[in-house]
């Protein structure tokens, strides 16, 4: 067996274009370590770095036949390199500037339908506080302090027919304020 070690590039080259797998690794040994370590220094990420190196060695031993290599091998592995890892930069770049804009969405959204939360609860208080002075005390005891129409009517000595009346007037009013507020929205 040939000690492909003491081989020149170009002769390497030759050889791996020919399909000689050992000239192959010959290049893979020379090049790797001085490639990986340019990928992790520009991605920070050495993971990431050893697939860029992977998929250029993966790259050069399929596309052998077809390589038409007019620098050496040095040269092309490296411009390789460079261009595997501006890909990689610029894929994370479009992928942040989506998470961006999905953000920015989401909290537009978020933030609308805060905005319309606050002036649907500044439109009902509105309402209940217009409500007759007694319809609004009686929806209030319903509705926040939660009590039955009976305790209302024992607490306000009226009968359970005049609080069902004042809610049902209470009702009755925040709906048509509110479904003029929804029509609004729409």
């Amino acid at each position: 067996m040939i000690d492909l070690k003491t081989y020149a590039d170009d002769e390497l080259t030759t050889l791996m274009i020919e399909g000689d797998h050992n000239a192959f690794t010959e290049i893979y040994k020379r090049y790797w370590k001085r490639l990986f370590h340019i990928a992790s220094l520009r991605l920070n990420d050495p993971e990431e770095a050893e697939e860029v190196v992977q998929n250029i060695f993966v790259s050069l031993w399929d596309r052998r036949e077809k390589l038409e290599i007019t620098t050496s091998i040095n040269a092309y592995l490296a411009i390789s390199v460079k261009y595997r890892i501006i890909k990689v930069l610029d894929k994370h770049y479009n992928q942040q500037k989506y998470v961006e804009s999905m953000t920015a969405s989401i909290l537009d959204d978020s933030t609308q339908q805060w905005l319309e939360f606050l002036d649907l609860k500044d439109i009902l208080e509105k309402t209940i506080t217009d409500l007759p002075e007694k319809c609004q005390l009686v929806f209030r005891m319903s509705r926040d302090r939660h009590m039955s129409q009976k305790e209302i009517a024992s607490e306000l000595n009226i009968s359970q027919k005049t609080v069902e009346a004042h809610l049902g007037k209470a009702i009755k009013t925040l709906r048509n304020k509110l479904n003029r507020f929804f029509m609004l929205l729409l």
